[in-house]
């Protein structure tokens, strides 16, 4: 009959997958069959609940039921609850409780087998490549294996396996899932908003991504790049030479789950601080590097007896274009601030709503339902709270969630939960919205200054009670320095780019016929406790420096008074 593509697969390919199996049926009856006979005693519970009126007494009995049934069907349908554990906008808000629960947990395949295919793949006896490895692996998921080994060079290492036949039962069930998607979709009543094939092309894509070792080395050294410069996060070296598609040996990580609190806390740790560094490390990646780790949860971060943080596992990864990282900081703003028109249109940016969807009935909505879920203190913040809010809106109203902020919000859901483990009282925006404060006061970018603009300014008025509690905010972030934060605005505020705001910053000190010296000293009463003298006077004499007398003239408007002033050269020791 032929050799059987789909173990050769390197990368999801439907069709291919479709050819396959559409000459050998027989190979696809049993599976189907198994499929057929879980769900059906699964529906027909339902079914039963229904008609015995008992849909509400036995809903947490039937999530829990879902959850059992995914798990037995192997690997595949693991992954498939994990990834609807994220899609609000699919799965009813009970089921969606008892999908986050989902683990990657399975009992582990024989040894002997492991460690055949440990060999074939690195095409060595093991005893020529690890002068030690675990008799049994030290952790087993749904998709492999861990050993824990020496090198013979004498580094520690993680040895991980991949599952035997794992390629040809994922393609077989994608290709399973890809055919009833294409029968089942004009009947389901899911908010898609687009074809429920195309669904499964992307999990099928993330899943070959993710089963594919030598990827997951590549995705490891790309994200360690990304934090080179931060000391506080440590990412585990891949060893190429002892690396192939199903088998990846990396550094070997000491440390404690993130979940552990009460290790943490012995090895003389602060969760608190642990807390600050994944949540601040979660925004970079996201907003910074656009590279995001998808799948943080509690077996994949690890607190490290020295005080850094360490991610493994990076098979399922992925890139958010340098659009949709803006828009993403646009609609933080716009949330925190309260700005639901502004917010509606940025989940039209990011592709929660199609283009020619009408607003106008959502921006309500919006603000009855993340209004609430905000709460009246930006610190009372809590984004699983949004999410479960969030799902409800999803049913009245035509949003949908493109796979990529899938991905996100698992992801986001998945470490508050981690913070949550260490520190009931956490709350995301209090570590999170410090660090984008500190992102758009010190505006590295063009796009991060106009944002701060759009920020400061609303309805052509300076807004200054946002510009101090950006700055009250920001200062709780330890990394946040005023002084060179205000040179670099100064710097901006005299350059060419800076027009606009110098007239804008003008018609503020003086709107309503008024010069706002109190918004200016509220301002100043705010900072002046971390500007030391000394470090003022040399940031003014540097600045001076710099100044040059059309500068100076171009900031002040035209008047008698500000004329004269701005006649006034600083001394030269020439």
């Amino acid at each position: 009959m032929g050799q059987y593509q789909p173990a050769q697969l390197r990368r999801y390919n439907p069709d291919a997958i479709a050819r396959h199996y559409r000459y050998r049926p027989w190979l696809a009856w049993g599976r189907i069959l198994k499929i057929i006979w879980y769900f059906a005693g699964f529906i027909l519970s339902l079914k039963w609940d229904e008609w015995q009126d008992q849909i509400e007494l036995n809903k947490g009995k039937r999530a829990i039921q879902l959850r059992e049934l995914l798990t037995r069907l192997g690997p595949t349908f693991i992954k498939v609850g994990q990834a609807l554990s994220t899609r609000p906008d699919l799965v009813r808000k009970d089921f969606l409780e008892e999908l986050i629960k989902l683990q990657d947990q399975l009992p582990a395949f024989d040894n002997a087998l492991a460690y055949q295919i440990i060999e074939k793949e690195l095409d060595r006896p093991i005893t020529e490549v690890y002068s030690e490895l675990s008799p049994s692996p030290v952790a087993a998921a749904s998709l492999g294996q861990v050993y824990r080994g020496r090198l013979l060079s004498g580094e520690e290492v993680a040895v991980k396996v991949q599952r035997p036949h794992l390629r040809p039962v994922i393609t077989l069930d994608l290709y399973l899932m890809r055919w009833a998607a294409g029968w089942l979709a004009p009947f389901l009543p899911l908010n898609l908003g687009h074809d429920l094939t195309l669904i499964v092309d992307e999990f099928g894509i993330k899943l070959f991504e993710e089963i594919d070792y030598i990827n997951e080395g590549r995705n490891a050294e790309k994200f360690a790049t990304n934090f080179r410069d931060n000391l506080q996060v440590k990412v585990p070296v891949i060893y190429w030479g002892y690396t192939n598609t199903r088998v990846l040996t990396l550094e070997w990580i000491n440390g404690f789950k993130l979940t552990d609190n009460k290790s943490i806390k012995a090895a003389g740790l602060d969760p608190e601080v642990i807390i600050q560094i994944a949540v601040n490390c979660g925004l970079q990646q996201l907003l910074e590097h656009g590279f995001f780790h998808a799948d943080p949860h509690p077996g994949n971060l690890f607190a490290m007896p020295d005080g850094r943080m360490a991610y493994i596992d990076f098979g399922m990864m992925d890139q958010l274009e340098e659009t949709s990282k803006e828009s993403l900081v646009d609609a933080l703003v716009h949330l925190v601030n309260k700005d639901y028109t502004d917010l509606a249109s940025d989940f039209v940016k990011l592709g929660f709503l199609t283009p020619d969807t009408n607003i106008c009935p959502i921006v309500p909505a919006l603000e009855s339902v993340l209004g609430n879920a905000i709460g009246k203190n930006v610190g009372e913040f809590n984004f699983r709270t949004v999410t479960d809010e969030f799902s409800e809106l999803m049913y009245e109203y035509p949003f949908r969630v493109p796979a990529k902020f899938a991905l996100i919000i698992r992801s986001l859901v998945t470490q508050e939960g981690i913070a949550l483990s260490l520190n009931p009282n956490f709350k995301i925006v209090e570590v999170g919205y410090p660090y984008i404060a500190r992102r758009l006061l010190t505006g590295e970018s063009t796009e991060l200054r106009r944002r701060l603009l759009n920020v400061l300014f609303k309805d052509g008025k300076f807004q200054w009670q946002r510009l101090e509690n950006l700055i009250e905010i920001a200062r709780t972030d330890s990394n946040f320095d005023v002084l060179p934060t205000a040179r670099m605005g100064l710097q901006f505020l005299l350059s060419d780019e800076g027009k606009f705001l110098r007239r804008q910053l003008v018609l503020a000190l003086t709107e309503d016929d008024r010069l706002h010296t109190e918004e200016v000293q509220r301002l100043w009463d705010l900072v002046k406790d971390d500007i030391k003298p000394t470090r003022l006077f040399d940031v003014a004499i540097g600045m001076l420096a710099e100044l040059s007398r059309e500068s100076v003239a171009a900031i002040i408007p035209n008047s008698s008074f500000f004329a004269a002033f701005s006649d006034i050269q600083p001394h030269s020791n020439k």
